[in-house]
């Protein structure tokens, strides 16, 4: 998944270097000396660079930052100049991302503070605002929360706008080279949708963080695994108040959806004029009879609104409770987890269970990788077969559903894996290791393509191929497929054998559109019905800029072959191929995801299917949800508008029911962060 720093960025600013006109290279970037303190960024899948931080002569702070993930560089340094308040007055930002030139800086001079960064530029009254940056290396957030710290409970405004507290939680002790260590938990909050986890010392100065990656003290990476228990513990502490304020009694009465129309996903058709009953959690009737209902029933006019099965994500990696709980505030009812902690999907799946946690029902796959530099952050790391093998095994223990294969693996290990896996009665899904293309996946075993350029892959050049765990595997289809013919080899042989045996392909095409068409300083279109809904640092990310292109490739050429991905995807479902519907990001591209696949030819009702009913028998749920029948589940959505003719309107959510329990969409935009209804 793209990495978007803005989202936590806490990096505050200043310094005597003057910016470039270009990225400033790597070697001309500041270099750390032998007494910096030196951190490393980590992930339960091993190490994945180092930052630095030392002061220099002047009384400015410096920052380094060495990344690579998954073939993504970050090479950047940072400094930040304070006043005698220890307020950052200044800094700039150097170097390079994913997206391109880094550069960011931030000044106050005479009262005004002004700012320009890769997505935006302008100014403000400095006051006692504290300027929140776009980017910058993730050690840097120690200015940040150190300003935080020093505000108290009333928090801090932030510019360009929004407001932040940090708030204390739990404690705990930490072993390292400089011996225990007391550090205490505390929570962010106003900055993201979901409260952000960072851990400070006994002086209150940054200790580190863990949200997918973390960072931490060079030494102290042993205490990675009990950080993060600690801090998913906390926050399944501020959950449960959640989840009694929306899983009522009331919300559990029968339910009448009175001359509604609904979206039959069986047979692909939207039907006019439609009463549907809910009660004890089941759907016991759909038709044109009126019933008698019990007392205390409720009845919603339908007039004007449209009755779907709840949502399927089918490419979400739950992040934590707050993530799941903003799905739902979506619509989405069932999620398909393509990697995730082992853990943390045991405890939300008890949870759920329990009544503790509003979320959508979750099937859980893990990632697994080999261990090296490349490896997937957060994945389980292997070095051989039999090390596979046995990750695959510790996947079925753990009550998961399925494994997913990384670009790392060595595609010699993947048959027979594969066949253990489906001998455990696991499903078998995934990136494609670099140096296979897509019918050497599935002739290994995949039931399911992960990512649409990996359904390219048979066609793309070995430069390609053999880069495909990095960059390349976004690149090269974007540089190449625009040329390939649908009804040529080897496309043809690709769509024929993948809908043959019905191996499913999960394109998650709002990735292609984000990381090869979005512009710096535009908010995507995945995102655009959401601006003014969320925490304006949130928002700012969404105006992150695409990847650098190759050599001899231009946005033109990666228009042509997005538009051309766009297409094959259409002309895979008609062909017979499964499609499943995800986001690979937050849930709020879901609908956006489903606009592409109209664009590409589907009409409204073929495309929702692929986020219902076909989503449901990929995980082989269909028997009992994934459509509205009678004896079905209780997993529905209700939203303002006729998404048979504008498949947008399914962002307009009214009620959402799960498992018989019906939640009114506003309260559910509050609890999950959500300032209004998107546009």
């Amino acid at each position: 998944m793209y990495l978007r720093r803005a989202l936590f960025a806490l990096c505050l600013a200043a310094s005597p270097v003057a910016l470039a006109a270009a990225p400033v290279p790597k070697d001309q970037l500041l270099q750390p000396p032998a007494n910096a303190d030196h951190f490393v960024v980590v992930s339960e899948a091993g190490k994945h660079g180092d930052e630095w931080r030392w002061t220099l002569p002047d009384g400015s702070v410096a920052y380094r930052e060495s990344i690579l993930l998954r073939g993504l560089v970050f090479e950047q340094d940072e400094v930040i100049r304070f006043d005698k308040d220890g307020k950052p007055v200044s800094f700039v930002i150097r170097g390079v991302t994913p997206s391109g030139d880094s550069a960011e800086t931030f000044a106050i001079d005479q009262a005004m503070a002004h700012w320009k960064s890769p997505v935006d530029e302008g100014e403000a009254p400095a006051g006692q605002a504290m300027y929140f940056p776009y980017g910058g290396a993730f050690l840097a957030n120690d200015a940040g929360i150190s300003t935080f710290l020093r505000a108290g409970a009333g928090g801090l405004s932030l510019l360009p706008s929004g407001r932040g507290t940090l708030e204390p939680s739990r404690t705990m002790t930490v072993t390292g080279p400089a011996g225990p260590k007391s550090i205490r938990l505390y929570f962010l909050k106003g900055v993201n949708q979901s409260p952000q986890p960072v851990w400070l010392d006994e002086q209150g100065k940054l200790f580190g963080f863990f949200g997918g990656l973390g960072l931490l003290p060079a030494g102290y990476e042993g205490n990675l695994k009990p950080i993060i228990a600690a801090q998913e513990a906390a926050i399944a502490e501020l959950t449960p108040a959640i989840a009694k304020r929306l899983l009522t009694a009331e919300a559990r009465q029968p339910i009448l959806f009175r001359n509604v129309k609904i979206y039959d996903a069986d047979k692909e058709r939207f039907v006019e004029g439609q009463n549907v009953v809910v009660s004890d959690g089941k759907i016991s009737l759909v038709g044109t009879a009126l019933p008698k209902l019990p007392a205390g029933a409720k009845v919603i006019d339908g007039t004007g609104k449209t009755l779907v099965p709840g949502l399927w994500d089918s490419h979400m990696h739950v992040s934590d409770d707050f993530n799941v709980l903003s799905e739902v505030a979506l619509g989405v009812t069932s999620i398909r987890n393509p990697g995730g902690s082992i853990e943390l999907a045991v405890s939300q799946r008890k949870r759920r269970a329990e009544g503790a946690l509003v979320a959508p029902e979750t099937f859980s796959s893990v990632i697994i990788d080999q261990k090296g530099p490349l490896a997937a952050q957060g994945s389980l790391t292997v070095s051989s077969l039999e090390e596979t093998i046995a990750a695959v095994h510790k996947v079925k223990d753990a009550g998961l559903t399925a494994v997913k294969f990384y670009t790392s693996m060595k595609p010699e290990w993947i048959p027979p894996a594969a066949a253990e896996a489906h001998k455990l009665g696991l499903h078998v899904h995934g990136h494609i290791p670099a140096g296979m293309r897509t019918l050497d996946a599935v002739n290994a075993g995949y039931d399911e393509i992960t990512h649409i350029y990996f359904a390219t892959m048979q066609a793309m050049p070995e430069e390609v191929v053999a880069k495909s765990n990095t960059t390349m595997r976004l690149l090269g289809p974007g540089k190449y497929f625009k040329g390939v013919d649908f009804n040529a080899e080897p496309t043809r042989t690709v769509i024929k054998t993948l809908a043959d045996k019905h191996i499913a392909v999960d394109p998650t095409l709002v990735v292609v559109e984000g990381t090869l068409l979005s512009e710096a300083g535009k908010v995507s279109p995945a995102y655009t019905a959401y601006v003014g809904t969320l925490p304006p640092a949130t928002e700012r990310g969404f105006k992150s800029g695409p990847l650098p292109l190759l050599e001899g490739m231009t946005r033109d050429d990666a228009a042509a072959s997005v538009k051309h991905m766009v297409e094959y995807v259409a002309v895979m479902r008609k062909a017979g191929v499964p499609i499943v519907a995800g986001t690979d990001g937050s849930g709020l591209e879901l609908v956006r995801e489903l606009e592409l696949y109209v664009e590409g030819g589907m009409t409204p009702a073929e495309a929702l299917a692929t986020a219902t009913i076909d989503a449901a028998r990929n995980v082989k749920a269909d028997k009992r949800t994934g459509s509205i029948a009678v004896g079905k589940e209780a997993d529905l959505l209700l939203v303002s508008g006729d998404p048979e003719k504008n498949i947008g309107d399914l962002r307009h959510v009214d009620l959402v029911v799960l498992d018989g329990a019906a939640m009114d969409g506003d309260a559910l935009r509050k609890e999950a962060g959500f300032s209004g209804k998107p546009k």
